[in-house]
């Protein structure tokens, strides 16, 4: 039988971050939480996290934290069936929380407006999301670190079902200055060697694949790194470098001449696509079906 009291101090530990802060979350010492957590290794013979700074699971302490918060998951669906289950205990039940990984890009426009619909519709559950490039989140599907993602994989990670949200459509664009100072001729191998592009973080290669598309070939070019959606629009619309931007991010910086596509009409397209666990608890189905319908409503609605 295992210790649900203890897995959820294993959870908080590695939700939370700390011994410490697990134990403001649950109410309990910090003394508690170790005694917990140790007991636990104890029975399963192994670590369960590695303790730092923050703390972080091993894999046997992540499929156990998985399992803790499908259990979760499943007890809210019960609760919501049987109201009368959690009546007149006087206890405080737990709110359930759910990992997503999504892309930066998708947090900066349309993803929000689905999260806020899940948790008008869901307020015992809270949303844990992880930011990562779009061509990576599937591998935190893939490990256990999450339950669900946004996507550029359309493949399903096994075990889970993909559905597709639609299609992200990138513009090279930079201000006009930079522009005229480094495509005043043409927009080649050459030109785009000398001129400086925006990379959101080490995984982006969005600016290598379109500069591939351009020049049939790839090309070396010197690099600024901007790992914020709206830093990286300024620094385009200030002059510092070209980058690939989501069309529904700048289509005002387009039309007011803030920025200018360095090929016009040469976008890139990214399809998305939604994953999550296959048998999935309804909490999680609701949360599917809001992502899906932001996808494909509002000013940054995907094609």
């Amino acid at each position: 039988m295992l210790d649900y009291a203890a897995l959820h101090a294993l959870a908080a530990v590695v939700r939370e971050g700390s011994f410490e802060r697990a134990a403001r979350a649950l109410h309990v010492t910090p003394s508690a939480v170790s005694q917990r957590v140790k007991l636990l290794e104890e029975r399963t013979g192994g670590a369960l996290l590695v303790r730092g700074q923050p703390c972080v699971a091993t894999e046997a302490g992540l499929q156990l934290c998985r399992h803790v918060e499908r259990v979760g998951m499943l007890e809210h669906e019960l609760r919501e069936a049987l109201p009368a289950l959690g009546m007149g205990s006087g206890e405080a039940h737990e709110r359930v929380t759910v990992r997503v990984a999504v892309n930066a890009d998708s947090l900066a426009t349309w993803f929000m407006a689905g999260a806020a619909a899940f948790a008008a519709q869901a307020p015992e559950a809270l949303l844990d999301l992880t930011a990562d490039d779009q061509d990576h989140t599937a591998e935190r599907l893939r490990s256990g670190a999450v339950l669900a993602a946004v996507t550029a994989l359309a493949q399903p990670v096994t075990g889970c079902n993909s559905e597709a949200l639609g299609t992200v459509h990138y513009v090279a664009a930079a201000s006009p200055g930079f522009v005229e100072r480094y495509f005043a001729k043409d927009v080649g191998a050459r030109t785009l060697a000398a001129a400086p592009n925006l990379v959101f973080d080490r995984k982006d290669r969005l600016q290598a694949r379109w500069v591939r598309r351009i020049c049939h070939r790839n090309v070396e070019t010197p690099r600024h790194w901007v790992p914020s959606p709206a830093a990286f629009v300024e620094a385009a619309c200030r002059g510092i470098g070209w980058g690939m931007h989501p069309t529904s991010m700048v289509a005002d910086a387009l039309r007011g001449g803030t920025l200018v596509e360095l090929v016009p009409g040469a976008t890139l397209p990214v399809p998305l696509y939604w994953q999550h666990a296959r048998a999935a608890p309804r909490l999680l189905e609701q949360l599917g079906a809001a992502v899906r319908e932001a996808a494909r409503s509002g000013p940054h609605a995907l094609a």
